[in-house]
């Protein structure tokens, strides 16, 4: 039987995502707690597959992970039973069987972000976790307009990390909006998928745009460019959330992470 999740979990005290060898991770936090539930014996523990890896200090709204089991519990008892096994930071939202042909990660069509920034003069203390701070103000309509150089497919190559494995630098942004409310300003970015450090990377360019050190332009030219030397810094981890990914109808998963 396969197995879908939906999780959310704040990253800042986790390695990432990605079982390691030593150190915490959100993946071998999740499999501990399935395989409990489950009674999965040590040899055979639970192993799941998510739709895509965060990094050291990056949170998640809904990631979405499968699993494959012969053990038959209830979706109740997958959700709370992981629960109560997963440390306060972790929580599984909900469950659902899927079919043998999904995949977490293969079946995504979409997935989204979320950056925040607090953006005033003085330090935040209670959205320290989730949001990065920038002192000098933001021009968010020029950020706008800079952003939209980078809708649809592109090379990314000036906004992947130097260590990003994947085999093409080629992905398609199918959106990118920008709004403030209040001190915080909201940066959403969706893509059929992304490279890595891709986002923090965009937004590292598109910060030095919103304080007026670079023209609107600048981002476009980097992105002709395929230099990632030259574009802006990786943004900071813990302003980025995992929003969800996006999934076919025919897989019967909750409306947030289903195609409309």
């Amino acid at each position: 039987m396969r197995i879908a999740l939906g999780i959310e979990y704040d990253g800042t005290d986790f390695l990432g995502w990605q079982r390691l060898k030593q150190g915490k991770s959100v993946q071998a936090a999740v499999e501990a707690a399935l395989s409990f539930v489950a009674d999965a014996s040590p040899e055979r523990p639970i192993e799941v597959v998510c739709a895509g890896r965060t990094d050291a200090g990056v949170h998640a709204q809904c990631q979405v992970i499968h699993f494959d089991t012969a053990a038959e519990r209830s979706t109740r008892s997958w959700t709370l039973g992981a629960n109560s096994r997963l440390p306060a930071s972790v929580a599984v939202r909900w469950a659902t069987p899927v079919s043998e042909d999904f995949h977490a990660r293969f079946r995504a069509q979409a997935r989204r972000y979320r950056y925040t920034i607090v953006n005033r003069p003085v330090r935040a203390a209670l959205d320290a976790r989730f949001a990065t701070w920038e002192r000098m103000p933001l021009n968010i309509d020029a950020m706008r307009k800079a952003a939209q150089a980078l809708i649809g497919e592109h090379d990314f190559t000036s906004f992947r990390t130097l260590s990003c494995q994947a085999k093409t630098a080629r992905r398609e942004v199918q959106e990118i909006a920008i709004v403030r409310v209040g001190e915080r300003i909201m940066i959403e970015i969706q893509a059929n998928a992304f490279l890595h450090h891709m986002v923090r990377n965009i937004i590292g360019s598109l910060l030095p745009v919103g304080r007026g050190e670079q023209a609107p332009a600048w981002i476009a030219d980097l992105l002709a460019g395929r230099d990632r030397s030259v574009a802006g810094p990786t943004a900071p981890a813990q302003g980025l959330a995992f929003l969800y990914p996006l999934y076919p109808a025919q897989y019967g998963l909750p409306g947030e992470v289903t195609l409309r």
